[in-house]
């Protein structure tokens, strides 16, 4: 975390204070891999702590506040999954690479992210805009960067003017975040990630491109 860590009441929390607020967050991110999000309570977070519930009080006013916390945090990290597109070239070989690159990145932050992502997801589509919000950060980067590299190709002739970049960019990510959210629910279909990633990437390149990849 950086910058002022405050308490509930406005107070600039001490070194031992963001500390203890650290790792209230750290314990409930924990739970949140192995309980459902509704059956996490305060008490229990305080207790696997090692602290009391008036004290996670002090930094959080309830657990949802919490998890925003944390989701407000991976949402920073992965918006930085737009350097895995931005400048990046997609023509010939190194499109292929391009299209590789970003399906590894995009199936890696879900995995180590699944817990809370799961948690804003559900959030999400019950129309709490706060959620949604975090959601969309973490996917208009890429989005955005996606749209102006279509754009840039059709430019110079290599990508149809009738496609519409946007539509193109925003339904490839919207695939991405989808089949990285469902990742186990593939080996109930056979499917194994080293089959996944491949077949992925060829409906980026495709997408992009609307080019078969050269490898």
């Amino acid at each position: 975390m950086t910058g002022q860590v405050r308490t509930v009441d406005g107070r600039v929390a001490g070194r031992r204070g963001q500390a203890t607020r650290q790792k209230l967050l750290d314990c409930l991110a924990e739970m949140l891999s192995s309980s459902p999000y509704r059956d996490v309570k305060v008490i229990d977070v305080a207790r696997k702590a090692g602290t009391s519930p008036a004290t996670f009080y002090q930094y959080f006013p309830d657990v949802e506040g919490a998890v925003l916390e944390i989701a407000e945090e991976m949402a920073k990290e992965g918006a930085g999954l737009t350097e895995l597109v931005s400048g990046r070239s997609w023509v010939g070989k190194a499109a292929w690479q391009t299209s590789e690159d970003l399906v590894d990145g995009f199936l890696d932050f879900w995995r180590r992210h699944d817990a809370i992502l799961r948690v804003v997801d559900l959030g999400a589509a019950e129309g709490d805009k706060r959620f949604y919000k975090i959601r969309m950060k973490i996917l208009n980067s890429v989005t955005n960067s996606l749209t102006d590299a279509v754009k840039e190709l059709q430019a110079k002739g290599k990508v149809d003017k009738e496609v519409s970049a946007a539509a193109m960019a925003g339904s490839l990510v919207a695939m991405l975040a989808s089949v990285a959210g469902h990742q186990k629910g593939f080996t109930t279909w056979g499917v194994k990630q080293a089959e996944l990633k491949p077949n992925l990437a060829l409906l980026v390149h495709l997408g992009i491109t609307g080019k078969k990849p050269v490898r």
